[in-house]
């Protein structure tokens, strides 16, 4: 393990450890703090989240991207402070930590027996969200974590899931398809984070006039079991209560291959988040390159940049 990798664990290890333990009206200010700071430095983070948001929003004024980036970032360290603090919020908190409309797209799904698929962006607390499920609902359901570095830290983001009540899989391909389907077929809850692909499998959507790449696992899924596939959207607002929204099911298309019908379910999904981002675009945090003319460095000019300055001290 690196020095770097080292830092990155204790760093996490100590968020959970310690910021658990203070006040929520401590962690509150302090997330806004760490928030503002990160903001005024200006780092590639911020700096992607503007150029993310200027899809999102067109025509937006320097100013207004700068505004809604330190919203972007408070919202962001909103969501880690909740994070942090979850496993320690009692059951009646986190039970009143989510407001979320149209319910009976969920229940519904359930009571039908065939598996119920929940597919959400980067938008507030997905996690918070999770464990409302599984507390208020009393609906246990599994769900996919990308293996981080180091190990150490993958291991954390597991364990916390699944202190609140969540069956973690490991993003490792085919396997976590075939049990994520047994689930289903057992009448099972799977969530899935699900805006942003970038290997070679991923579908190519229009998402806010431009092409990205979206995971078509929702989409195989739901063929595959005859699952219901359900948009999430979730959001914040000045309380401390989380707001959320099913959306109607994404139908399975009766005529066309395979392919074909994977692509119509994976953009009426990106539809679906595009409605919730663009309503509350300072909750989405996407801090990376997603669509796919970021992806090539002769058509982004922040990487096109870094790599001449690389070029330049080498």
């Amino acid at each position: 393990m690196s020095a770097q990798q080292r830092l990155t664990d204790a760093l996490y290890g100590a968020g959970w450890g310690t910021v658990k333990r203070l006040p929520e009206p401590v962690a509150v200010r302090l997330g806004r703090t760490i928030a503002d700071l990160a903001w005024k430095q200006r780092g590639a983070g911020v700096q992607r989240l503007e150029r993310n948001y200027a899809r999102v929003v067109p025509g937006a004024t320097p100013e207004r991207l700068a505004e809604l980036s330190r919203a972007g970032m408070r919202s962001y360290l909103r969501y880690w402070m909740e994070s942090f603090r979850l496993p320690a919020w009692s059951a009646e908190r986190i039970a009143a930590g989510l407001d979320l409309k149209d319910l009976h797209h969920l229940t519904d799904g359930m009571a039908a027996g065939k598996g119920v698929i929940a597919a959400l962006p980067h938008l507030a607390n997905w996690d918070l969200a999770g464990a409302w499920v599984t507390t208020k609902l009393g609906i246990p359901f599994t769900t996919v974590a990308e293996r981080l570095k180091p190990e150490t830290l993958y291991d954390r983001f597991v364990a916390y899931r699944e202190g609140l009540g969540m069956e973690v899989l490991p993003h490792n391909g085919g396997s976590a398809f075939g049990t994520l389907a047994r689930r289903l077929r057992d009448g099972g809850l799977v969530c899935l984070v699900a805006d942003r692909d970038l290997s070679a499998s991923g579908v190519e959507v229009d998402f806010f006039g431009e092409t990205a790449r979206m995971p078509a696992g929702p989409a195989l899924l739901a063929q595959h079991t005859g699952a219901r596939l359900l948009p999430v959207t979730l959001w914040y607002d000045d309380s401390p209560v989380m707001r959320g929204r099913l959306h109607p099911p994404v139908e399975v298309p009766e005529s066309g291959t395979r392919s074909e019908k994977t692509s119509a379910m994976t953009q009426a999904l990106a539809d679906a988040f595009a409605t919730g981002i663009a309503e509350h675009p300072e909750d989405w945090h996407m801090l990376q390159r997603l669509w796919t003319a970021d992806l090539d460095p002769a058509r982004d000019p922040a990487t096109a940049a870094s790599q001449q300055d690389r070029k330049g001290t080498s």
